[in-house]
């Protein structure tokens, strides 16, 4: 997986463990910095494909993307079943 768009992810510009919060007040403002982030989709996408499971990537939290990934499987299922 092709991995150029880190370089350009506005979390370069911070400190790295403000996107591994222990509270929800620090998903928040990881979020911040994600949402005008130009490559946030991308991150979720290499989170999602990695099975990242700690800190925030592309906006999501651990959380939201097990659900995110269970929701694909779901639909992926419900697909091939057609």
């Amino acid at each position: 997986m092709d991995t150029t768009w880190m370089s350009q992810g506005k979390c370069r510009e911070v400190d790295p463990e403000l996107f591994f919060p222990s509270d929800g007040v620090g998903v928040i403002r990881a979020r911040k910095i994600c949402a005008k982030c130009t490559v946030s989709g991308q991150c979720l996408e290499y989170a999602l494909a990695n099975q990242i499971e700690h800190g925030v990537w592309g906006g999501c939290s651990e959380r939201e993307r097990r659900r995110l990934l269970r929701s694909r499987r779901g639909a992926s299922l419900s697909v091939s079943s057609v």
